[in-house]
C-alpha cells in the first residue's frame, strides 16, 4: 500500500526541489499494528522518468528483500521523492550532499539516489558508490545496461544497503553473506556483487573497490573494470532511458509526406526497371544513406547536437551525442520498417502483376515487388521528408539526455532563486519587525 506524504512540506522547502506530488511511502504491512519491532525508512531518491518509474515497479518487492538480505528484526519503510537534481548533477557531489540532508532532516535510517546520468571519476565509469559513515549511496541506472533493468536496480539497491548496513570491510561482507544465504526466494550471489551474474555481467563486469576518498567520504565504489565492454554497456543503457519507441509518433508528418513521395514514384516504369536491376547492397546502400539522412536532418532542424567545446556544454558532451545518434537512429529504423510494410501492401493493391511483368519482358514474383517496396521506401525518406519537420518538437528533445538534464537544471535553479527569494523577504519582515 502506498499513501502520499503531506507532513514534510518544510523539509521540502528546506531541503531541495522536490515534487511533492510524487512523494510517497511504501511498508512490507502497515495494517499490522501488533509489529512491535522498530521501523526503519530507507530514503530513495529517483531522478525524474525512468528511474522513477523503476522504483515504483520494485518498491513492495524491495522490502521484501531488505528483511530477507538485511535485517528481518526491524520494520522497514520505504519513502520515494522525486528529485530533480539527481538528474541534473552529473559529477555526484551535490546528490550526496542532497541525500544526506534529507536524511537528516527526514529521519531516514540511510538514503540512496538513482540517478540516468552517467558517473565518472577521473577515467573510471562509476556504476554505484556508498559512505557508510554518511549512510547515503548513490547509483548510476544506465551503467547497469539496458536489460533487464529492473531486476538489476533492485539487486544493485539491496546490495548498496547492504554495504551502508554490514559495512564494507571483509568481516561486514561475510556477515552480509549470510544474511544472503538466508535468503531463499531470490537468486543467491556473492555479498561483495553489485548485481547478479549474468551474460552481460560476464563481458562488462563491475568490480568493487573499497576506497579512501575522503574527498567525497565515500567508503566503497564499484567501477566497471573493462573500459570499451562497460561503455557499451552504458550506451545501451543510456538509450534505454531516452526510449527510443516514444519519439515515434512525431514522425507522421513525415511518414505522410514521405508515403506520398513514394507511393507516387511506384506508378512509374523507371522506378521498377530500377528495382529489377539493382543488386542487394544498392538496396542497403540506399537504405543506411536515407537512414543516416534522417536522422542527420533530426539532429541539426531540432539543434540537439550538444558541442563539445560550447561554455555551456556538459562534460560528457560526446556520450550525449553519440546516444542522440542512436536513439534517433532506432526511432528512424521504426520509422523506415513501417513505410517498407505500407509500400509493399501498395505495391500489391496498385501495381498489377501483368503490367510489371509487360514493362520489365520477364515474369514477375511477389520478390520484385518487395525489391519496389524497398526502393520506395529508401527514395521516400530522402525525397519526401527531408525538408519537413517533426510534428512534435518537444518530443524528439525529450528523448536527449542533454535537453532533459538542462530542463532539470533549470528547475533546480528556478527552485534556488525561489528559496533565495523567500529569504531575502524574510529577512527584510524581520528588520522592519526589529525596527518597531
Amino acid at each position: 500500500m502506498s499513501t502520499r506524504q503531506h507532513d514534510n512540506d518544510q523539509h521540502d522547502r528546506q531541503d531541495g526541489p522536490i515534487d511533492q506530488e510524487r512523494c510517497r511511502s511504501h511498508t512490507h504491512d502497515p495494517s499490522d499494528a501488533q509489529d512491535s519491532r522498530p521501523i526503519w525508512t530507507l530514503g530513495l531518491l529517483p531522478a525524474p522518468e525512468l528511474p522513477e518509474r523503476i522504483i515504483e515497479k520494485i518498491e513492495a518487492s524491495l522490502i521484501e528483500r531488505l528483511e530477507n538480505q538485511i535485517s528481518n528484526e526491524v520494520q522497514w519503510r520505504i519513502e520515494v521523492r522525486v528529485d530533480p537534481l539527481v538528474g541534473a548533477d552529473d559529477k555526484g557531489e551535490d546528490i550526496l550532499d542532497q541525500a544526506e540532508s534529507l536524511k537528516s532532516s527526514c529521519h531516514w535510517r540511510y538514503a540512496v539516489c538513482i540517478t540516468d546520468l552517467p558517473l565518472f571519476r577521473g577515467k573510471q565509469l562509476v556504476v554505484a558508490e556508498a559512505s557508510q559513515t554518511r549512510g547515503v549511496a548513490l547509483l548510476s541506472q544506465p551503467a547497469l545496461g539496458a536489460s533487464p533493468m529492473t531486476q538489476r536496480v533492485e539487486e544493485a539497491l539491496v546490495q548498496l544497503v547492504s554495504e551502508l548496513h554490514f559495512g564494507s570491510s571483509e568481516e561486514g561482507r561475510e556477515n552480509a553473506q549470510q544474511c544472503h544465504h538466508r535468503d531463499s526466494t531470490h537468486r543467491r550471489r556473492n555479498a561483495r556483487e553489485l548485481v547478479g551474474r549474468r551474460l552481460s555481467e560476464w563481458i562488462a563486469p563491475i568490480a568493487r573497490l573499497n576506497v579512501d576518498d575522503d574527498e567525497h567520504r565515500i567508503d566503497v565504489r564499484f567501477i566497471s573494470k573493462l573500459r570499451i565492454t562497460g561503455h557499451i554497456k552504458l550506451l545501451g543503457g543510456m538509450v534505454r532511458a531516452n526510449r527510443p519507441w516514444t519519439i515515434f509518433p512525431a514522425f507522421r508528418r513525415i511518414g505522410a509526406a514521405a508515403f506520398a513521395t513514394g507511393a507516387y514514384s511506384m506508378i512509374f516504369t523507371s522506378m521498377w526497371r530500377l528495382a529489377d536491376s539493382y543488386e542487394p547492397w544498392r538496396f542497403v546502400a540506399l537504405m543506411l544513406a536515407s537512414l543516416a539522412a534522417m536522422t542527420g536532418w533530426i539532429i541539426v532542424d531540432h539543434g540537439l547536437w550538444e558541442p563539445q567545446r560550447h561554455k555551456n556544454a556538459f562534460s560528457n558532451a560526446g556520450l550525449y551525442n553519440l546516444t542522440t545518434v542512436v536513439t534517433l537512429g532506432i526511432g528512424v529504423l521504426f520509422y523506415y520498417v513501417t513505410l517498407f510494410v505500407l509500400f509493399s501492401a501498395s505495391a500489391w493493391l496498385f501495381v498489377p502483376a501483368e503490367v510489371m511483368s509487360q514493362s520489365l519482358q520477364h515474369d514477375v514474383s511477389w520478390i520484385h515487388f518487395l525489391a519496389l517496396a524497398w526502393l520506395a521506401a529508401s527514395m521516400g525518406t530522402i525525397g519526401g521528408a527531408l525538408g519537413s519537420g517533426l510534428e512534435s518538437d518537444a518530443t524528439v528533445r525529450g528523448a536527449t539526455y542533454g535537453y532533459r538534464q538542462q530542463t532539470r537544471k533549470r528547475s533546480v535553479e528556478a527552485w534556488t532563486e525561489e528559496s533565495d527569494d523567500n529569504q531575502d523577504s524574510g529577512d527584510r519582515k524581520k528588520t522592519r519587525a526589529e525596527d518597531r
